[in-house]
């Protein structure tokens, strides 16, 4: 038995590992801020349990829209750069995909909402270089 739990152990340690190390190989886009009235959206109209905790929630472009299909993905994603002075802070944050971008042509690959943009940048006006990954959450709603 302890050999089996070693090994358990071992594999969850690696598979944190391999997600972590997978941000480095993750797509690099644009993100800008939105604010609210934030419904209705296109994927849950005026559905309040929507919105995850700590608002940490997003509209994406065209090419990550799907038809539809983005509601409710979930990304990693942190700031590389942008313009003005240490624009990005350090760090990664977990959102969902809530709406469709609003903006057309859209401003930029993924549209943070406020509180989302000013856990990754200092400047709540820019527009910034992001790396994003898709990933699967283990919880229904984090």
């Amino acid at each position: 038995m302890g050999v089996h739990i070693m090994r358990v152990k071992i594999a969850l340690l690696m598979s944190l590992f391999l997600f972590e190390a997978s941000l480095v190989l993750g797509d690099i886009g644009t993100a800008t801020s939105y604010n609210s009235p934030y419904t209705p959206t296109r994927c849950n109209g005026n559905r309040g349990d929507q919105f995850p905790a700590g608002n940490l929630f997003v509209a994406v472009s065209e090419g990550l829209w799907d038809n539809g299909a983005a509601c409710g993905r979930r990304y990693r994603l942190r700031c590389l750069s942008g313009s003005g002075r240490r624009p990005c802070k350090g760090g990664t944050i977990d959102v969902r995909v809530v709406d469709y971008c609003r903006k057309r042509p859209c401003p930029s690959t993924i549209a943070l909402s406020s509180d989302a943009f000013s856990e990754i940048s200092r400047s709540p006006n820019a527009k910034i270089n992001i790396e994003y990954i898709q990933y699967v959450s283990l919880s229904h709603y984090t």
